[in-house]
C-alpha cells in the first residue's frame, strides 16, 4: 500500500543493484577460493595491459572507487595473466584498500616494471597493520581491526594472493611511507614469457 515516488523508487532500485553485485562478487569469490582449494582452478592466460583491466576494476567497484588515483606509465609493458581472474584480484585489493582510507584521502595505484615483473601497487594511508600480522591477513575469514560484521567476510585478500600465484604471480604487503598499508601484485611481464617462449 506504500506509494514511493520516483526518486524513492530510484533510489530503492539503486540499493537492490549494488546489494546484488556484492553479493555476486562474494559468491564467485567463494566459488572461486574452492576451485583454488581442490585444485581445480582453471587459468587462461593471456597478454593483457594494467592500462585497459585498471579502469574495468575500477568500473566495477562503481562510485566508491571515483577518487582513486591512477599511474599507469604509456609504455609499461602488457603482463601475462588471465584477464578474469586478474580483474578480480585488483578488485579485492582495491575494494579492502577503499574500506580502511580515511575520508577524503582515497587509494592510489601505481605500476612499474623491473627485472622481467611488472609491478602493481595499491596504496592506502589508512591504519595499515603491524608486520608480524601480515600474513594474517591471506588466511581466510580473517579480518583484522574490523569495527562491524556488514562490510565482507574476510576472503578477499587470500583469493587474491591465490589466485596471483596462480597465474605466476605474487601478492604482499609492504607498510605505505607515513602510514598505511600498500599491496603489491607482481605478474610476469608479457615480453619476458615472449622471449623465453621458444626456447622451452
Amino acid at each position: 500500500d506504500v506509494d514511493f515516488d520516483e526518486d524513492d523508487r530510484a533510489e530503492l532500485l539503486a540499493t537492490a543493484e549494488e546489494s546484488l553485485d556484492r553479493l555476486a562478487r562474494l559468491v564467485a569469490n567463494l566459488l572461486d577460493m574452492s576451485r583454488l582449494q581442490a585444485g581445480a582452478l582453471g587459468v587462461l592466460p593471456a597478454e593483457i595491459g594494467l592500462e585497459d583491466v585498471v579502469p574495468r576494476a575500477l568500473d566495477e567497484l562503481g562510485p566508491p572507487a571515483a577518487g582513486v588515483d591512477t599511474d599507469i606509465p604509456a609504455d609499461l609493458p602488457a603482463v601475462t595473466a588471465d584477464p578474469g581472474l586478474l580483474e578480480r584480484v585488483l578488485v579485492n585489493v582495491i575494494a579492502n584498500a577503499l574500506r580502511y582510507s580515511p575520508p577524503g584521502r582515497p587509494p592510489h595505484v601505481t605500476a612499474s616494471a623491473h627485472a622481467g615483473q611488472v609491478e602493481l601497487r595499491v596504496i592506502d594511508t589508512g591504519p595499515g597493520i603491524p608486520e608480524d600480522q601480515w600474513e594474517h591477513v591471506f588466511l581466510p575469514f580473517q579480518r583484522l581491526g574490523d569495527r562491524d560484521n556488514q562490510t565482507g567476510v574476510g576472503l578477499g585478500l587470500a583469493l587474491s594472493r591465490g589466485l596471483a600465484e596462480a597465474m605466476g604471480g605474487s601478492l604482499v604487503p609492504e607498510t605505505t611511507p607515513g602510514g598505511g598499508l600498500t599491496m603489491v601484485l607482481r605478474l610476469p611481464a608479457a615480453t619476458q614469457g615472449m622471449a623465453e617462449g621458444p626456447q622451452e
